[in-house]
């Protein structure tokens, strides 16, 4: 059974009916964060027009929110070794809601940072504690696809806020929008308190003591250090490819003679099809196993980048939810693979590191995009991303056989 406190923190027996209650609860909660981050997206060709900025400077601003995402991930996981994933979740979204609040604020770039990186620090907690609670309550045989699940939750968010960002911006102006939203991620916090309290789960866990012969690395849960790093390396190749195009898109679609409404729906398209691409993507690793699903997703994902610089303009749009698939599909895949290599009881932490890393290179592909794009082109910039997405796949083989499926040390795949 593997019952480690009285607040449900380490069950791996919970009941079907409260896993799918807890599932449902943490993909909202993921739908709502995802959402907040990527409708900064839609604002970014507004920005430009309101401070007079370049595209290297607005890369830099969304790279200010994605610092202040990455540099909690890590304590956040420790910590919730010790409080429990409930408080901080909820207290993060709080701040979360908080920072967009203040964004509605009239204000400069200055003020602007500075609420980003408020927002940013709210919405650190989320991916470490999700994960874990995820994890944690469905085991080595079904995490996959439960991951798969919170993945695509959160890909509906980031279908969801930008297009309502962007039908919104063609009759309001930015600050009111992005307000609203903090509005309502405050609202949902209270929400996700009172489900997760009466589901008894992510409370103040049992404390026990780390063993003193441990390594290092089995302290901070990760019993294959090697191929942990080589499936980090993976993530920052596709989280670098996946930030580069989501910072460079609008600009092509506005360069093409697309309105501010069109961009909006198009990154809805893209985050559409990357919410079936997760959920599906994995059920295919669990199923057929990683290395199949990770060549599928690069190959469409890098082809398909190329493929936007030369087709019509009207087939940009039915293009888009293909490379959505492909683009975000790779992420359910890694994320799902984490425990693979990670002690149970340090998933917190562990996720902790994966997800700083992840993020970390997703706060400097914004702005290294934006100034690759300044100095040669963003046709240059694009192909550049599309080539970064291949690099993954000879990369994989490293990943062999622990994620194959095939003979994992853990038995999934």
């Amino acid at each position: 059974m593997n019952v480690s406190d009285q607040d449900g923190n380490h069950r791996t027996d919970t009941p079907a009916a409260g896993k799918t209650r807890l599932l449902l609860s943490v993909c909202v909660c993921h739908l709502l964060h995802d959402g907040l981050a990527d409708v900064l997206y839609v604002f970014l060709p507004v920005w430009q027009t309101a401070f007079q900025t370049s595209r290297s400077q607005l890369g830099l601003l969304i790279t200010f929110y994605f610092v202040a995402l990455a540099i909690l991930q890590v304590p956040t996981g420790i910590l919730a070794e010790r409080t429990g994933e409930r408080s901080l979740l909820i207290g993060g979204t709080v701040v979360a809601g908080l920072g967009f609040l203040l964004m509605g604020l009239p204000g400069g770039q200055t003020m602007l940072a500075v609420t980003l990186v408020v927002a940013g620090l709210g919405s650190s907690v989320q991916h470490p504690l999700g994960s874990t609670l995820v994890s944690r309550a469905y085991g080595a045989d079904g995490r996959r696809i439960a991951i798969g699940t919170y993945n695509f939750a959160g890909d509906l968010g980031k279908m969801l806020f930008p297009v309502l960002g962007g039908l919104a911006l063609a009759h309001v102006a930015w600050r009111p929008i992005a307000a609203g939203f903090g509005l309502l991620t405050v609202a949902s916090a209270a929400g996700f308190f009172v489900v997760l309290k009466r589901l008894n789960v992510g409370g103040v866990p049992e404390q026990t003591s780390t063993p003193s012969d441990e390594t290092g690395s089995r302290v901070q849960g990760i019993h294959d250090k090697r191929r942990f790093v080589v499936l980090s390396t993976i993530a920052v190749f596709d989280t670098i490819t996946r930030y580069g195009l989501l910072t460079l898109l609008p600009f092509l679609l506005i360069a093409q003679g697309e309105s501010q409404s069109t961009v909006g729906l198009a990154l809805g398209l893209l985050f559409g099809g990357g919410a079936a691409g997760k959920f599906l993507c994995g059920v295919s690793a669990q199923r057929l196993g990683v290395l199949p699903t990770v060549w599928i997703t690069e190959i469409v994902t890098g082809g398909g980048i190329l493929a936007l610089l030369v087709i019509p303009s009207d087939l940009t749009l039915f293009l888009l939810p293909v490379i959505g698939a492909a683009l975000n599909g790779t992420s359910s895949v890694l994320y799902g693979s984490v425990a693979d290599y990670v002690t149970p009881e340090h998933q917190s932490r562990a996720f902790g590191i994966f997800y700083t890393v992840v993020i970390a290179s997703g706060a400097v592909s914004p702005v290294a995009c934006g100034v690759l794009s300044d100095f040669t082109s963003l046709n240059q910039a694009l192909a550049v991303v599309a080539v970064i997405a291949l690099l993954a796949i000879p990369l994989s083989l490293q990943l062999k056989p622990a994620t194959t499926g095939l003979k994992g040390p853990t038995g999934t795949g």
